[in-house]
């Protein structure tokens, strides 16, 4: 059996109590020993975002149920992705949506770990507030950015991007907007917060990319403010037919959850849209390589409602 593919469902047990099933996206044809080995062999392709629907060359090294500490009195309850490479390479870190934990991102963690992105999903108050959730994100990027050894040795402190699904989105944006040491954000399907956060988009000065799910099926409340008040280096994209649960991703199977309307392709769809983003600000810096990689699904009708400034 396939090393990687072996790793990959040894994380997935570990995480997901025995209920063992991964999606059928099989694994890429790239042989890399590095992460510059896959990011030279990467970024000589055409740009594709179907090359990131299938799981990457890298095992993945799991940290289920990690405390981060912030400070003696306060830490952040964590699971850590590690791409197994010895060399450093860019680090995602993760954040859920309302009434969701660090579980509902889990197998897109574990993806980008594949693709050689370390990944931290995180889990902080779900109800909010989401101004404070987007204060603690920041600190823990501080953090990282200043001791990455903290998490681990491999993770490049000055490569971390931030992402988050929802009302975590909206603390993405807040966290780049007060000064976050992170190279940019994914937004994935991101939701308003209230009246003040246009005050915050307007002073964000990191790339964002915003990875919509559908609105003509799905309504977020405030999703197009993220686009409109984000003054410039902002992307955006839509996939057909996705729901706002598509854009979570847990490793356990949901087929079960007579309340979500999330589907196994779309949720694919989803993740591979984020591992573009993140492969393409992580290695590039810019959001150039993502989205020339939507072309063809824009072209063919999987992607829609396309802007850029």
């Amino acid at each position: 059996m396939n090393r990687a593919w072996l790793a990959c469902i040894i994380a997935w047990l570990a995480l997901a109590g025995g209920c063992a099933r991964l999606p059928a996206t099989g694994l890429t044809p790239l042989k890399a020993k590095t992460s510059s080995d896959l990011r030279a062999q990467v970024l000589a392709q055409k740009p594709d975002v179907d090359l990131f629907r299938p799981r990457g060359p890298f095992e993945v090294i799991t940290h289920a149920d990690r405390a981060l500490r912030l400070s003696d009195t306060e830490s952040v309850d964590t699971d850590l992705y590690l791409a197994a490479p010895a060399g450093k390479a860019p680090l995602v870190i993760l954040l859920h949506g309302f009434d969701n934990s660090k579980d509902d991102h889990a197998y897109q963690a574990m993806h980008l770990a594949t693709w050689g992105i370390h990944s931290l999903a995180v889990t902080l108050p779900n109800k909010g507030p989401w101004l404070e959730n987007s204060r603690k994100l920041a600190r823990i990027a501080a953090l990282i950015r200043s001791r990455p050894d903290v998490v681990d040795k491999r993770i490049d402190g000055e490569r971390i991007m931030l992402a988050g699904h929802s009302f975590g989105a909206a603390a993405v944006a807040m966290a780049l907007a007060n000064g976050a040491p992170a190279a940019g954000g994914i937004l994935l399907d991101p939701a308003g917060t209230g009246k003040g956060l246009p005050a915050y988009l307007r002073k964000v000065a990191r790339p964002v990319m915003v990875i919509g799910a559908d609105d003509r099926v799905s309504p977020v409340r405030d999703r197009g403010w993220f686009y409109e008040y984000i003054r410039r280096d902002v992307v955006q994209i839509s996939i057909v037919d996705a729901h706002h649960e598509d854009a979570e991703f847990r490793l356990e199977s949901t087929f079960l959850d007579s309340e979500s309307n999330a589907t196994e392709e779309l949720q694919i769809t989803f993740v591979s849209a984020l591992t573009a983003a993140a492969f393409s600000l992580g290695h590039t810096g810019s959001f150039d390589f993502a989205w020339a990689s939507f072309r063809n699904g824009i072209v063919n009708g999987r992607f829609f409602d396309a802007l850029r400034k």
